[in-house]
């Protein structure tokens, strides 16, 4: 039998600026289990890529960080980590709410139809030629139903289904579903990882308009390098190499 790993140690919190801030501070002064999760009711500062705010409404959602020491994994390897977090989520969200079209946009968001239900911020700390640990913090929007800040188009399952979640069964069967994927990384199958996290893009399969180094193009999604690059071409036949400040998807 498989022991548990995401949740296996918890540290609950009331209000903080940021978990995975907390768990880095934390992880300066000591070292951590692996599986250590950090959960907070209310996080007022979180943060998600390229510096945007995640905004949660105290008590609604699922705002916490987990740390992770993937010393099998070359830091060269390291996008692979948003792979396997990425479809954790993606398999926990679709197992609720079937029926909807669940997808990861590109480099780990996740979306139900157009909208994002949840975001994931990965802090990795490397010394030398091995990791040292990961902090992985995720945002999911649950029950929340009204958002207030400038995000382009937030969601939630209650927003989706009209239900409301019980947090603490989501959290048991989200970490669950983050063992599994991480079990999956651990015993090398990224093959398996690296077809499912293509497969399940946001607008794969169509030529979408982008907005690459500020200028309108229309491309297609074709892949990703081994440095987590999302390769286009272009209706014209060119190919395009994006790092993160490089693309932005017009929705």
């Amino acid at each position: 039998m498989k022991t548990q790993i995401a949740g296996s140690h918890l540290i609950r919190l009331d209000k903080i600026n940021s978990t995975n801030l907390y768990a880095l501070e934390l992880l300066q002064n000591k070292e951590l289990p692996e599986g250590t999760l950090i959960i907070a009711r209310e996080q007022f500062s979180g943060k998600g890529q390229n510096k945007n705010r995640w905004e949660s409404e105290p008590g609604k959602n699922l705002t916490f960080s987990t740390i992770i020491h993937p010393t099998f994994l070359l830091p060269e390897k390291q996008f692979q980590l948003n792979k396997f977090i990425s479809l954790a989520i993606f398999d926990f969200i679709s197992e609720l709410i079937p029926g909807q079209k669940v997808t990861i946009k590109w480099t780990n968001d996740i979306y139900i139809n157009d909208n994002k239900a949840a975001g994931i911020l990965i802090n990795n700390t490397i010394q030398g030629n091995s990791f040292l640990h990961s902090v992985i913090g995720i945002g999911l929007n649950i029950n929340q139903t009204h958002f207030t800040s400038d995000a382009q188009n937030p969601v939630s399952l209650k927003m989706i289904t009209g239900k409301n979640y019980d947090l603490e069964e989501c959290l048991n069967a989200l970490c669950l579903c983050i063992d599994n994927r991480y079990f999956q990384l651990m015993s090398g199958k990224t093959e398996n990882i690296d077809n499912e996290y293509f497969t399940h893009q946001y607008r794969l399969g169509s030529f979408c308009t982008f907005l690459y180094k500020g200028e309108k193009v229309v491309a297609k999604i074709t892949g990703f390098d081994s440095f987590g690059r999302l390769l286009l071409v272009t209706e014209k036949g060119n190919c395009l190499s994006c790092d993160q400040q490089d693309l932005k998807y017009i929705i």
